[in-house]
């Protein structure tokens, strides 16, 4: 499944870590030591998301695309 939701990246002084979180899937979030490593990290987390919500029965949002 390719993603198509938006990802945000900042960089956490406190975690000394980049994190990517995904406002479009509550809790949806993972962190790594570059930009790179963040984006991969946050991909599979974003694929364990979505399976846990359809093994639970729970809707999925849909990508909404831009984030505003």
């Amino acid at each position: 499944m390719e993603n198509k939701y938006g990802i945000v990246l900042y960089w956490s002084k406190e975690d000394e870590a980049v994190i990517a979180e995904v406002p479009e899937l509550p809790g949806c979030m993972d962190d790594g030591a570059n930009y790179n490593e963040a984006l991969t990290n946050v991909e599979l987390v974003i694929a364990q998301w979505i399976q846990t919500a359809t093994d639970l029965g729970r809707s999925i949002p849909q990508p909404k695309g831009r984030l505003t």
